[in-house]
């Protein structure tokens, strides 16, 4: 036992980071608890979100990222304003670059999406797929939390995006949506906004549901699928329609998933310690 003179070794903090969600229509950041004790894997207060700028240029984006940034840093739980940032952006990713613009402005093709915001942010910076940061956030914190094998997170919205997560290390760039479904792109069939599109009853877009994830179970044999994206609110609605071999589940960080994914990638590359 320890005297009252002698205070008992004070546990290490759980670390935070920076983490940033770049949307169609918004962009919101927050701090993230890492680690794996307690509270870990949510946010330390609120998100502070502001509207994606129109047209969201490289240099709009830019500077709307560091106008987040500014806030996060300056609260008080924040950490040192040198550590790296964390960004989920809606491209392919490779190597820091914008390799695709189905959802964003075309500008962006091309750019490396890393420099940029390093010069806007003067600081490391860690960029990300959405689906791949919702993917990391998910098998690490949410429905994923403990489950071997191959985990697949699929984000159900105006588009499909797709994590492919195996033993716990992410497939980068899973284009799930882009899969070839009744002769067109599969999220031109089975994407919520299809859904809203074509004004179609849960019934008739759980058929559609079922033709996509059947195809995807084929494919790649899957020992989980997670849904994520604005209708994993409504799983009840859906899911108990569909007739899987692959377990399937609602995602649980919901529209945290890409701000505690893109801090959880920031962790790894820049090489931090839980």
């Amino acid at each position: 036992m320890f005297s009252s003179a002698t205070p008992p070794p004070r546990q290490p903090s759980t670390p935070t980071l920076l983490g940033v969600d770049i949307g169609g229509t918004g962009m919101k950041g927050g701090l993230v608890r890492l680690g794996n004790r307690g509270k870990s894997g949510s946010l330390r207060g609120d998100r502070f979100r502001l509207p994606t700028p129109q047209p969201a240029t490289p240099d709009t984006v830019a500077r709307t990222l560091a106008q987040i940034v500014s806030e996060l840093d300056h609260r008080p739980k924040a950490p040192a304003q040198d550590c790296p940032v964390g960004v989920c952006f809606p491209s392919i990713v490779k190597n820091g670059a914008c390799l695709s613009a189905n959802n964003i402005d075309h500008s962006w093709v091309g750019t490396n999406i890393q420099e940029r915001f390093e010069e806007a942010l003067g600081r490391p910076v860690t960029v990300v797929n959405d689906a791949d940061s919702a993917g990391l956030a998910e098998a690490r914190y949410g429905a994923g939390q403990g489950v071997s094998g191959l985990v697949l997170v699929i984000t159900l919205g105006t588009g499909i995006g797709g994590a492919m997560v195996h033993e716990g290390v992410l497939v980068p760039n899973f284009e799930v949506g882009s899969l070839e479904l009744d002769g067109v792109m599969a999220e031109a069939r089975a994407s919520a906004k299809a859904r809203e599109r074509e004004d179609l009853s849960w019934p008739e877009y759980a058929v559609r549901l079922q033709r996509f994830f059947s195809h995807v179970e084929r494919i790649f044999s899957p020992d989980l699928f997670i849904v994520g994206g604005g209708i994993s609110k409504r799983p009840d609605d859906y899911l108990p329609l569909l007739d899987l071999n692959t377990p399937i589940v609602p995602a649980q960080l919901k529209n945290n998933a890409g701000i505690v994914g893109a801090a959880l990638a920031a962790q790894s590359e820049a090489g931090l310690p839980d």
